[in-house]
């Protein structure tokens, strides 16, 4: 499968063929292994960090790349389509756009401090932001920051924390003023990138379906300190400060997402071609062949749209509809490949060594995270068609 869509430079092309050069040193035994076993994949971590890959959409004045969106999502698309599949995007995502509140927010200091080692890989940090009671209405959040003196004292819990089982640093947001004391409950919200101190924070690995390369967790946060060097942005602006990061961060899922399908989808591809039964390949039976082919269209569209929400973002143009959307048709495309890559193989497609059950089992978590189908519709809904709020 090829990326001929989204790539349309040759720069873009030479970073496709960087990027992909590093993800083949690592195959499907190597991620196979790490899902097996739940260790997190350190050496694919260190090889795209050594290759200065993690800095690509970061300032350059701090060793990052300085691209853009479109350029993020190029790479992460073939990091999608490697043998790591949504284990190995997951293990690197938050260091691409995750700090873009910090990029667009942070002082000089705080720039220096905090990017540097992020886009050197010296650090690893995790986002602590959704919660068991409030989901994705995050205004109900209820993790509490009280300012004594040059410090916050925390307190709270957050749930499904990737990577917090080895991250150094926190972005996490939390509750600085009552919601009841807000004008609006968007309001009161202050974001910090902050120390992971465990004395703090206790950390409970999530067992999960699918992704065990890369733990997610719930944390339980009682009395952390938290200087006020370590705020982002003005105390009470933080879900402002987060909106910054959400069009970015759908679009590069949605080109994950794209990438895993296609890898599914070529796996079933040839295995339909060398499987033969009843003296010939099954992949001369329609009922092989159409399922496949519809979902090359669908994974072809998604990209495209893909690809349209990164040039209005990067050309500072609202994406809204366009991010959610692709976002929306990547996730359904990706798990129709895998699932179709798995009926495909039959009883095989069931065993590990073949690999695609796998895919399938992260597949259904790229409908869930990061933000549900049914909350992407709700906001064309509202957005777009201008149908009144449904919740």
């Amino acid at each position: 499968m090829t990326f001929e869509a989204m790539v349309k430079t040759d720069e873009q092309a030479a970073i496709r063929d960087a990027v992909k050069a590093i993800c083949d040193r690592f195959d499907d035994a190597y991620w196979r292994e790490k899902d097996a076993t739940g260790t997190f994949p350190h050496e694919f971590t260190q090889a795209i960090a050594e290759g200065g890959w993690l800095g690509i959409a970061m300032p350059e004045e701090f060793g990052g790349a300085g691209l853009g969106v479109t350029e993020a999502a190029i790479m992460m698309q073939v990091v999608g389509n490697s043998a790591g599949a949504f284990a190995a995007c997951s293990s690197i995502h938050i260091n691409i756009f995750g700090p873009h509140a910090l990029v667009v927010h942070g002082t000089p200091e705080q720039h220096d401090r905090m990017l540097r080692p992020l886009i050197a890989g010296k650090i690893r940090a995790c986002f602590g932001v959704t919660e068991p009671d409030a989901g994705l209405d995050t205004t109900k959040l209820k993790t509490r920051a009280v300012r004594q003196g040059d410090k916050y004292i925390v307190n709270g819990r957050k749930i499904w924390t990737s990577t917090a089982q080895i991250a150094d640093k926190i972005m996490l947001i939390a509750r600085t003023t009552p919601i009841e004391e807000c004008k609006k409950p968007t309001e009161g919200l202050t974001l910090f990138f902050t120390d992971l101190d465990r004395n703090k924070i206790d950390v409970h690995e999530i067992h999960k379906m699918g992704r065990a390369a890369v733990d997610s967790n719930s944390i339980f946060i009682d009395g952390l300190e938290v200087p006020v060097e370590d705020r982002i942005g003005e105390e009470g602006q933080g879900f402002k400060l987060l909106l910054d990061s959400l069009n970015p961060e759908r679009i590069l899922n949605a080109a994950e997402v794209i990438g895993i399908g296609r890898r599914a989808l070529s796996k079933a591809s040839q295995y339909a071609k060398d499987r033969v039964v009843f003296g010939r390949p099954i992949g001369m039976n329609q009922s092989i062949q159409h399922p496949l082919a519809e979902s090359w269209s669908e994974l072809m569209a998604a990209e495209l749209l893909t690809l349209r929400a990164a040039e209005l973002y990067d050309s500072r143009q609202s994406c809204g509809a366009e991010a959610n959307a692709a976002k929306y048709l990547a996730a359904d495309a990706c798990f129709n490949a895998c699932d179709r890559a798995v009926r495909t193989h039959g009883g095989m497609g069931y065993a590990a060594e073949f690999d695609v059950e796998r895919y399938f089992r992260e597949a259904v978590g790229t409908r869930l995270a990061p933000v549900s189908r049914e909350l992407v519709l709700c906001y064309l809904a509202e957005r777009v068609l201008g149908l009144p709020k449904s919740y």
